[in-house]
């Protein structure tokens, strides 16, 4: 579920059970080291990922639009009976117009509220982690009227103990979902401000997959690319609309029967064309100049992907991965693991409401 529907509690202490399963960023949390589905692009001096709502944000933009008929729909109706007022009732009708009004606003509200940062916003809002100045920049926000090398609105947060990094989890549907959340807290250690980094990851079992993922981002900016697995798939930077279509599609599995695909097919046309919609109003976020500065990549840097002959999005990297040319699920082993080995298990561990110590 979109993070900035259920968005954490400014001026209130961090939820005890995402400050119980905070994350180290020295010591690994599982005995698995992968990507599953966040970055952009990598090379020696940065990784640029995603931020928790892009993978999803079909489901919010149709909220959006949900909304939009929600404040369109009373008006609409108010409209059609000043044309054609009825003869009686007429306090009856006061009241009516009343309820009319005060939906439309409530609708008003809520898009506004959850629309701005989806429509005539930004297409993506990466998140960089510096390995160089061990730092991650967040974008969070388009600036409207920007000042020449200002960009777009972008937190900072540095990459030390300080910072803190927790797994946190809602129900959904009466399951567990986890994503991993970063928070910013005063003096008194009450938040401030957070954001979620990367994705989302749904039952307990899943878990596995959010523990590899942290080891992944922790393995770059402590050691740096050169024994990182390769990413399960780079995400185009520039999404087409055959790119938003496998986003709607392989949200109902990546690897669904044909026949349940067709039959969720006239689903999946309507969430694509939720997502297209919201692309189109946006634009590509801008950095601000001062990080671009700290982001120059070196020449020839062997590890700047993707390049030349590496599929990106879904569509190239699933080709590629039938034709041989591209690995499959690619993850490496933490040699300095000393909990359970079972990735499964230890994520079922980390579910408890006390996890496994390092």
């Amino acid at each position: 579920m979109d993070e900035r529907i259920f968005s954490y509690k400014a001026g209130a202490p961090i939820p005890a059970w995402d400050l119980e399963h905070r994350l180290s960023i020295h010591e690994p949390v599982a005995p698995e080291c992968k990507d599953t589905g966040t970055v952009f692009r990598v090379n020696s001096t940065y990784m640029d990922v995603t931020d928790q709502p892009y993978r999803d944000r079909q489901w919010h933009a149709g909220g959006v639009l949900t909304s939009c008929i929600g404040v369109a729909a009373p008006l609409g109706l108010i409209g059609y009976m000043l044309i054609h007022p009825p003869r009686e009732f007429v306090f009856t009708l006061a009241i009516v117009w009343l309820v009319l009004l005060a939906s439309s606003a409530t609708f008003a509200y809520l898009t506004w509220k959850y629309g701005k940062d989806e429509f005539f916003a930004l297409k993506r809002r990466p998140i960089r982690f510096h390995r160089k100045e061990k730092k991650i920049y967040a974008i969070r926000h388009r600036r409207f009227f920007s000042k020449p090398g200002q960009g777009d609105f972008a937190w900072e947060i540095a990459w030390n103990e300080n910072a803190i990094f927790c797994i946190h989890k809602r129900i959904v549907n009466y399951r567990p979902s986890y994503h991993i959340r970063h928070y910013e807290v005063d003096q008194d250690g009450n938040v401030i401000r957070a954001f979620s980094i990367g994705r989302t990851w749904e039952g307990k079992r899943n878990l596995q997959g959010l523990l590899s993922q942290w080891n992944y981002w922790c393995w770059y900016m402590n050691h740096g690319p050169a024994d990182l697995p390769r990413p399960p798939l780079y995400f185009k930077e520039h999404e087409t609309a055959l790119e938003s279509f496998l986003f709607c599609l392989y949200d109902f599995g990546t690897r669904a029967s044909v026949a349940y695909r067709i039959s969720v097919m006239p689903f999946v046309l309507l969430m694509t064309s939720h997502r297209l919609m919201a692309l189109w109003t946006c634009r590509d976020p801008v950095w601000p100049q001062a990080i671009e500065a700290l982001s120059t990549i070196e020449p020839g840097d062997p590890y700047d992907e993707p390049r030349g002959g590496t599929p990106t999005g879904w569509g190239e990297t699933a080709q590629a991965i039938e034709r041989g040319e591209y690995p499959y699920d690619p993850k490496s082993d933490m040699k300095v693991w000393r909990g359970q080995k079972d990735p499964a298990r230890n994520a079922l561990l980390w579910a408890e409401d006390i996890p496994p110590r390092y």
